[in-house]
C-alpha cells in the first residue's frame, strides 16, 4: 500500500498535468497550421532577390544580384534559386549584356555562385525541365541555352530563329519549348529533344509574354498593340482563336486546373478569363502591370507583380476579391510560388 505522503505526491503531479494540458497553446495540425509557402522575386530596382512569406507579407531574406535581374526560378527540390542578370536595359533597347545566372541559396539567403554563360546573350527567362536541366532564355545569341545544374555549365542550345526571344514556356513532358519574340511578334516552337527550330508562328507586330495550358494543349501570347490575346494549338502550332479584351494585356497564367487565365495589363487591369467561353468573367483595378503572374498550387490566390508601384497584388481567385497587396519597393518584377522551402 502507498503511504499518505506518496498518494498526495502523485496526485499533486496529477493535478500539474492536467494544468498544464489546459494551459498549453493548442497544437496546430498542417492544414490549420501557419503556412510555410513563400514567394521568390526578384527586383530590379535595388537589385535584390527576395524570399517573401505571402502570409505576413514580409521579406524573410533579401540577396543582393548583379545589375539587373528580372526573372526568377526555383530548383526542384525548393533549395535553390537562379536569377538571370539581363543588364541594365530592357528588351530590344540599348544598354549593358549579362552573361550570368546567379544561384541563390533560398534557406540561408546567400548568393551560393554564379553561373557563367561564356558571353553576354541577356539571359532573362530560366524554368527548370521535367530532365533536371535550367533552360535560359538567351536573347542576343537568339537562342535557348541549356544548362547542367550540378557542372553549372552550359551543354547544349536550341535557336529559336528570331530575335528578341525573351520568355518561354516548357511543355508539361519537357519536349518542346515555345518562345515569345516581341520586337518581331512571333512565337517559336522549339524541338528541345533534338535541339532544333520547329517552326516560327507570326502573331503581330508585337507580343509580350507567354503562358501554357497545365494540359500543354495551348500556348497564349499577347498582342502590344491590339486589346488580344493569341491562342495557339500546340498540336498543329497554328494560332486557334483569339481572345478578345477591353485592354491590352501583358502576361497571363492559367489556373492549375485549366478553366480560367488570369491576366495583367498595363493600363492598370487585372483579368479573370473563363476559358470555356473565352469571356471575362472579372476585372479588377490595380497599378499598371508590366510585371509576373505566379498562382499557387491549389489556385486558390493569384500574385501579380507591379514593378512601378512596387507592389504585388493578391487575388483571391475563388472569391473574386483582391486582397491587401504586398508592399515591396519599386522594380519588383520576376516571381515564383514555393509551396515550401525544405
Amino acid at each position: 500500500m502507498h503511504s499518505p505522503k506518496s498518494a498526495a505526491f502523485v496526485a499533486l503531479i496529477a493535478l500539474g498535468t492536467l494544468l498544464f494540458v489546459a494551459l498549453a497553446p493548442p497544437r496546430m495540425s498542417s492544414q490549420t497550421g501557419p503556412s510555410t509557402a513563400r514567394l521568390f522575386i526578384a527586383n530590379q530596382g535595388n537589385h535584390t532577390a527576395i524570399v517573401v512569406d505571402p502570409a505576413t507579407h514580409k521579406a524573410e531574406t533579401t540577396v543582393g544580384v548583379d545589375i539587373n535581374g528580372h526573372e526568377v526560378a526555383v530548383s526542384p527540390d525548393r533549395t535553390l534559386g537562379y536569377v538571370p542578370i539581363y543588364g541594365n536595359s530592357g528588351v530590344g533597347k540599348p544598354g549593358t549584356d549579362g552573361a550570368t545566372v546567379q544561384v541563390v541559396d533560398l534557406r540561408a539567403g546567400y548568393t551560393r555562385a554564379s553561373i557563367d554563360l561564356g558571353k553576354p546573350v541577356r539571359p532573362h527567362c530560366a524554368k527548370f525541365g521535367p530532365d533536371g536541366m535550367l533552360y535560359v532564355s538567351a536573347e542576343l545569341a537568339q537562342a535557348l541555352y541549356i544548362v547542367d545544374p550540378a557542372s553549372r555549365k552550359v551543354v547544349g542550345q536550341v535557336p529559336t530563329g528570331a530575335e528578341e526571344s525573351h520568355m518561354f514556356v516548357l511543355s508539361p513532358d519537357g519536349k518542346h519549348a515555345y518562345t515569345a519574340n516581341v520586337g518581331v511578334g512571333s512565337v517559336s516552337v522549339l524541338d528541345i529533344q533534338h535541339r532544333s527550330l520547329v517552326k516560327v508562328i507570326p502573331v503581330a507586330k508585337v507580343v509580350q509574354r507567354i503562358s501554357i495550358s497545365p494540359d500543354g494543349k495551348y500556348v497564349f501570347t499577347h498582342d502590344q498593340q491590339a486589346p488580344r490575346i493569341a491562342v495557339i494549338d500546340t498540336a498543329s502550332n497554328a494560332i486557334a482563336r483569339w481572345i478578345n479584351l477591353p485592354a491590352s494585356v501583358y502576361s497571363s497564367q492559367p489556373t492549375p486546373d485549366g478553366k480560367l487565365l488570369i491576366a495583367n495589363a498595363p493600363s492598370g487591369k487585372l483579368f479573370v478569363i473563363d476559358l470555356s467561353s473565352d469571356k471575362v468573367v472579372a476585372s479588377f483595378d490595380i497599378p499598371p502591370a508590366v510585371g509576373a503572374i505566379a498562382i499557387d498550387a491549389t489556385g486558390s490566390h493569384a500574385y501579380v507583380s507591379c514593378p512601378q508601384k512596387g507592389t504585388v497584388e493578391v487575388l483571391d481567385i475563388a472569391a473574386r476579391k483582391l486582397e491587401a497587396p504586398i508592399v515591396l519597393t519599386p522594380g519588383a518584377d520576376g516571381l515564383a510560388w514555393l509551396p515550401s522551402i525544405p
